[in-house]
Formats: structure tokens, sequence, C-alpha cells
């Protein structure tokens, strides 16, 4: 497929209600509104493709950027291409998309995280708390928690929307997997309040920190 078929395909699937919903949420007009079934099953036809996975990152259109960060192959971007990639997301959706199936997969990831984590471009700093978050799921012993409970006490609550959301998952993390720092975790989560009143299905767990690290640990001890 070329970049005309993918956006056709695209926009076969257009639902109107959807994209004005999105837009309101906050996310570029450049979008069909498309269901994101439907964005990973036309991803799923067109396989790995990364000559076609970059032109359509280029389209700007929020769907097709989907798709990109899909069939795009992470190791035949240079690190420059993938910082160039991240500046220039448009909206969460594609940020945690690009983050979770590019970035993550990219060799020199671990160097990006930490070039990142000092920066102050809303989508690079999103990336950089994003990875320092998976590093503390999956077991890292080389972060310094106590470090990054002193950023994220004083940098979450003046952060970014786009930033605050990662480094809560980062507050989140610590609280979970390291039980001496867990109490200072949820007191800093409690402190600030985001997320309090965030609403959720019943049966789920919020994003807001004191509730969400007491509702992880107790599952762990089941």
């Amino acid at each position: 497929m070329n970049v005309k078929e993918v956006l056709a395909d695209l926009a076969s699937h257009a639902d109107e209600a959807r994209k004005k919903h999105n837009v309101k949420a906050g996310a570029p007009e450049n979008q069909f509104g498309v269901k994101l079934a439907d964005v990973r099953a036309l991803a799923k036809k067109i396989k790995t493709d990364h000559a076609l996975g970059l032109a359509l990152w280029e389209t700007g259109n929020v769907e097709a950027q989907l798709v990109a960060t899909l069939i795009l192959k992470p190791a035949s971007l240079s690190a420059k291409e993938v910082d160039a990639m991240t500046r220039s997301t448009t909206c969460p959706q594609v940020a945690d998309w690009m983050n979770a199936y590019v970035v993550a997969a990219h060799p020199e990831k671990d160097a990006l995280r930490v070039k990142w984590m000092k920066d102050k471009d809303r989508w690079a700093a999103r990336a950089g708390w994003n990875l320092t978050a998976s590093c503390i799921n999956k077991g890292g012993d080389d972060l310094d928690h106590e470090a990054l409970l002193d950023r994220i006490e004083k940098e979450m609550p003046k952060a970014k929307p786009e930033v605050q959301w990662t480094m809560n998952n980062t507050l989140g993390a610590i609280g979970i997997v390291n039980a001496s720092l867990r109490k200072r975790a949820i007191a800093i989560g409690e402190t600030i309040g985001l997320y309090r009143d965030w609403p959720v299905s019943k049966g789920c767990i919020p994003p807001f920190v004191p509730v969400w690290v007491d509702a992880m640990v107790k599952r762990a001890k089941k």
C-alpha cells in the first residue's frame, strides 16, 4: 500500500462523532475519528513497511501516525530520528503508541530516556518519564527512586498535563514496587492531589496514586 491508499482506507472508517469527541478532548483536527481496532487491523494487513511508516508519519494525520508506529522498524531509525519524531507528536494517543512500539524497542532508548528527562519539550519529557516508569515496573535497580521522588514532588504540580501523566505513572510505580518508599510516594500523591476526582468505570482503578498504589499492593498479596 502507499500513503494515498492508507489514507483512503482510514477515511472509509471515519466517524465524525468520534472525531468531534477527540478534538474536544484536545486532539488535532487532522484525523478521521477511526476506532483504534480498525487502525490495528490496517497495520496488521500492511505488516512491516518502514518507508511507508515514515511517509505516513509525515502526513501529520493522527490515525496515519498510529499506523506508522506499528509498521516502522525501530532499529532502522537513528536516535536523532526518534528524537525528532517524538518531539513532533501532536496528541497523547500517538505519543503513547510511539513510546510503546517504537521508542521502547529502540537500541538507544536508555540514552534517550536520560536526555528527555531533562528536556522542557512536553512530548520529549513525557516520553522520558514514560520510559522511567517502565524501567521501575520491570524491576530496574539502577534508578535512584528517592531522587525521582524529589523531582516529582517539586516539578509535577507545575508540569504540563502531557508530562504530568507519565510523572504520575512513575510516582505510582515507585509506590507499588518500593515498599520502603511507598509511604512517601502515597503522601506526595495525596498532597499534589493529581487525578483525585478522575472518573472511572465500576471495578476500575483510578490513576490517583494513593488509591492506585493501595489497590495494586493488595492485589499482589492475593
